[in-house]
């Protein structure tokens, strides 16, 4: 398993895409510090990713394409647009994946790639936001259409219900089951 931060905008925002992804094992939501002039703490999240089922360059064109990667955010403030590397190998991979989307737009990606310094979680009454219960008005205004427009750019690696959850017969949903890594036979 590996790990990723990310931040760009509000952090619920950002667990609820990452949860709905395979090989995605787990989303810390909360406070992500790194190195100064970034070292005040931001929104952001750590994905713990199993890199056979998802690579790191998948994850970050995600985050790149469901948060304003484009706008202005402050490198000092609270929705500072940044992959935190854990690892001086994963810097080069976040580095070119922010650049491909820039040329792919056209415009500037002001997304830094950062060391990862330190994490402070939410309170635990805003954890897994959008999974306890997505009927929620900020839910279905911000957090859907992030999760519509992967359904349509990424289904590919998005889980059967696109929540973060795996429906059983009967409706119940339940943690998704892990997923076995590509040519494994896994269905």
């Amino acid at each position: 398993m590996e790990k990723i931060g990310f931040g760009g905008g509000c952090h619920w925002c950002t667990e609820g895409v990452f949860q709905a992804l395979r090989g995605v094992v787990s989303v810390d939501q909360g406070f992500v510090q790194s190195e100064a002039p970034s070292d005040a703490w931001a929104e952001g999240v750590i994905v713990t990713f199993d890199p056979r089922v998802i690579g790191l360059a998948t994850l970050a064109e995600v985050h790149l394409r469901t948060h304003s990667a484009n706008g202005t955010y402050s490198p000092g403030g609270r929705y500072r647009s940044a992959i935190y590397i854990f690892d001086a190998s994963q810097r080069d991979e976040a580095a070119r994946t922010v650049a491909r989307y820039a040329r792919e737009t056209g415009e500037p990606a002001r997304t830094l790639v950062c060391p990862f310094v330190g994490f402070k979680p939410s309170d635990a009454r805003y954890q897994d936001y959008y999974r306890t219960d997505p009927n929620r008005p900020f839910c279905q205004r911000y957090i859907d259409p992030k999760l519509d427009y992967i359904r349509k750019n990424f289904a590919d690696i998005m889980l059967p219900d696109g929540t973060g959850h795996h429906v059983e017969r009967g409706g119940f949903s339940t943690a998704a089951p892990p997923v076995p890594p590509e040519g494994t036979g896994g269905s």
